[in-house]
């Protein structure tokens, strides 16, 4: 069959998940591989216009064709798939199920193992795979498949305020290493196919447009290559601000630190300062005793204890006192019914102390307190009888020695009575 467009899509179009059918359609595609480049684009636009489940089909044979390429050391379709791989992979991968996602990863995954593709192809197609793992929010990157610096799923809000300023400039690196990556080398490819070239120059009007092309590829590697110089700038600007500030925040915290040392010395003397005068205070001596008496000249170790409280006089009245003085007012006279009254029995005498001979009134006086009778009162008919305590009436004294006459006379008085 003749190699046309129709060809290579009535190809393409009966592609199916068996070996056989792949691997016929891979041969074909390598016998006319001349036309490498454009059998590349009408794959590459047969892929975008394919459901999920033949793309997966499209980039098998398309992993069979390179590693075959390879193998027989023809890597024109090696260099024809690597502008555009990374784009057909990750369109392959978008919107897959997990099943067929695995399936591309795998895919990806034999061709690093294998060194098919050039390691920036390489790593451009697993940029572009991890990047929509993180616009999943979901990240599945393993094996050789690393990670940024912030993780494929980490949320903004997530990050530490003073990195939330790196995180796009971050992410717009991200974005320019795959366009980067493949025009760098396609630039690269076409410059060493044509100018490097041992083979003889084609005829002035193809080696005139194939120069034109050239010039293309070269003006489009540039163009990335700004946006991708312009990114990083960003991000080491980004990068450099936090650095100054971390480092101010350094020197501030070593000031900090050198102050608290030295003031923590300060404290330590004067704490060892302060124990040694307590020592010195309490007088502990060299010795094993811990406490001296003050007859010794010394001083206790332990502070003096405070003297007890001192023990109060009972308030009781004395006996004979306020309850004699109750009788002496209440007792009543028992009074049968025939009108005589029965006396109550005699009061006790209580005998007062002596004192001592130097002071005669004083003794004088107590033996008259020390003597008392009981005077009968009639009140209303009834008797009474009290007590006559010292200090409220006068007894008998039974002689008048030494007492004035007017008063000898007024205690006679009062002891007959009224």
């Amino acid at each position: 069959m003749a190699y046309t467009d129709d060809a290579v899509l009535a190809k393409l179009s009966a592609l199916n998940e068996s070996h056989d059918s792949i691997a016929t359609a891979a041969q074909w595609i390598m016998f006319h591989r001349r036309h490498a480049d454009r059998t590349v684009q009408l794959w590459l636009q047969r892929l975008k216009d394919s459901p999920s489940h033949k793309r997966l089909v499209l980039i098998y044979l398309a992993n069979e064709v390179a590693q075959q390429t390879k193998a027989r050391h023809k890597e024109d379709f090696v260099v024809a798939f690597s502008p555009v791989l990374a784009e057909a992979t990750a369109t392959a991968y978008k919107g897959a199920t997990s099943d067929v996602q695995s399936k591309l990863r795998r895919v990806v995954q034999v061709w690093r193992e294998r060194h098919i593709f050039e390691s920036p192809i390489q790593e451009a197609i697993e940029a572009r795979l991890q990047e929509l793992d993180s616009q999943r929010g979901t990240s599945k990157a393993s094996g050789a498949f690393g990670g940024s610096i912030f993780g494929s799923s980490l949320a903004p809000s997530s990050l530490p305020a003073e990195l939330r300023d790196l995180l796009k400039p971050q992410q717009d690196v991200s974005k320019q290493v795959l366009p980067v990556k493949s025009s760098l080398s396609t630039a690269n490819a076409e410059y060493e196919k044509l100018i490097n070239s041992k083979d003889a120059l084609p005829a002035p009007p193809v080696y005139a447009a194939k120069l034109s092309g050239l010039l293309k590829h070269l003006a489009s590697a540039e163009n990335a290559v700004n946006e991708s110089v312009k990114a990083r700038k960003e991000l080491v600007d980004a990068l450099l601000k936090i650095l100054e500030t971390n480092r101010n925040a350094l020197e501030t915290e070593l000031s900090q630190q050198k102050l608290l040392a030295e003031r923590r010395a300060e404290v330590d003397v004067k704490r060892q300062e302060v124990e040694l005068e307590i020592i010195r205070g309490m007088g502990v001596p060299e010795g094993n005793d811990h406490h001296r008496s003050p007859q010794d000249g010394g001083h206790s170790a332990s502070p003096e204890q405070e003297p007890e409280r001192p023990e109060m006089e009972a308030l009781t009245p004395p006996s004979g006192g306020d309850a004699d003085d109750l009788d002496f007012y209440n007792n009543d006279v028992v009074t049968p019914q025939n009108g005589h009254g029965l006396q109550a029995p005699v009061q006790e005498q209580h005998q007062k102390p002596t004192f001592p001979s130097a002071a005669p009134g004083i003794e004088m006086l107590s033996n008259i307190a020390s003597q008392y009778q009981s005077v009968p009162v009639a009140l209303n008919g009834s008797h009474k009888r009290r007590r006559v305590d010292s200090g409220d009436d006068f007894p008998d004294l039974g002689g008048d020695d030494g007492i004035d006459a007017d008063v000898a006379e007024m205690i006679r008085k009062e002891s007959r009575g009224p």
